[in-house]
């Protein structure tokens, strides 16, 4: 019996080997049938001799994605897949870092979807990076709560600050919120940008509503040990459905998702606006990681350099990109055109986009 490999990439070389191994046979048997122990030759009938071969199927598609995103890059990859024929694996998810870091260890991945452009590039994939990524989508944070919540006054503080957005009402709303007298989640900043990105919020409150001071609502809340983290965002969805936290910093898309009331926060402070990327920028966050500046939240994706179906990743990005506006029914503002960011040359297919007008180059992918 042969055994024949099939290798993510195509037809290996096993393969061809096979055939021509096959090729051999069939000629060896056709002298055979020609030719007689005693001598003569036997009369043979020509027949017709052909090699039934079946298509070899691709291999499927396999993706790491943000956890916040995992229901719209599902929707993204079976439309993808509907559409072309690729095959698709269930998409993997967790804090983008996270991601990221799996990736740079060895995981299989053919594609990224991040939510934090710093996660698709050197920093974090290493010399997998590609050194581009894009952005397609924008999203921005919000304060989610569930019908368990104890903290109604803050609620309603919320409520009144959102439609005034007198930074008196605001101050007093933060105030509340961290005083210590309810619990807030926010994930792991380590591994999950959402986490990072509700310090940040938090600062750029203090800055705007308490007189410049950034430290003005982060400060209580730690000291008043009443910020509860995980792992990611979505595994404190459940805490705060169950009641035993009150508020969760969150993206506005996993709210929609999710099914969750939530409060929304001024553009100066939910870090949604792609236009106020400077004034985003004054605030950081210090962890074990480093420093990170803050900035507007973009979804984007890229290919690592060890994706196997690179050809089909591509084609997938290039969909993505002609497709984001399906993602406004799940909360994000879709980009277009889309936004490149790259420090060395995109794939000609991606050129390709930039010269269709279905994407603009935004600067360099630190």
């Amino acid at each position: 019996m042969t055994l024949v490999k099939v290798t993510r990439s195509g037809i290996s070389s096993t393969i061809i080997a096979a055939v021509a191994v096959i090729g051999v046979i069939a000629v060896g048997l056709a002298a055979y049938a020609a030719y007689t122990p005693s001598g003569g030759t036997a009369s043979v009938t020509p027949t017709s001799t052909s090699i039934s071969t079946t298509s070899l199927a691709l291999a499927p598609l396999i993706s790491y994605s943000a956890d916040a995103y995992a229901v719209e890059v599902t929707a993204l990859l079976n439309g993808f897949s509907q559409t072309t024929g690729v095959p698709v694996a269930p998409v993997r998810s967790g804090g983008s870092f996270a991601d990221a870091n799996q990736i740079a260890a060895g995981a299989p991945d053919d594609v990224f979807i991040s939510a934090a452009l710093s996660a698709t590039g050197p920093a974090y994939l290493k010399k997998l990076s590609s050194n581009w990524t894009i952005g397609f989508a924008s999203d921005q944070m919000v304060l989610a709560y569930s019908n368990a919540t104890s903290g109604g006054a803050v609620i309603a503080e919320g409520v009144t600050a959102a439609k005034s957005n007198a930074t008196s009402d605001w101050n007093a709303f933060f105030g509340s919120l961290t005083s210590g007298n309810v619990k807030v989640g926010i994930s792991d900043p380590v591994a999950d940008p959402a986490g990072l990105r509700g310090w940040l919020t938090l600062e750029a409150a203090g800055f705007l509503y308490s007189n410049g001071n950034r430290n003005a609502y982060a400060t209580p809340l730690l000291q008043a040990k009443a910020n509860v983290t995980g792992t990611h965002a979505a595994a404190l969805v459940s805490p705060l459905q169950s009641g035993r936290i009150q508020f969760l910093f969150i993206y506005k898309s996993a709210a929609v998702v999710d099914h969750l009331s939530y409060l929304s926060l001024d553009r100066h402070v939910n870090l949604g606006d792609p236009t106020l990327g400077a004034f985003y920028s004054r605030f950081s966050y210090k962890d074990s990681a480093g420093v990170t500046a803050g900035a507007p939240i973009i979804l984007s994706i890229t290919v690592p350099l060890s994706s196997v179906n690179t050809a089909e990743a591509l084609q997938f990005v290039q969909y993505v990109v002609k497709n984001a506006g399906t993602l406004s029914s799940y909360g994000l503002q879709p980009l277009s055109p889309s936004w490149l960011y790259n420090s060395a040359s995109p794939p000609a297919s991606i050129a390709q986009l930039v010269s269709q007008g279905l994407l603009v180059e935004a600067g360099s992918l630190r």
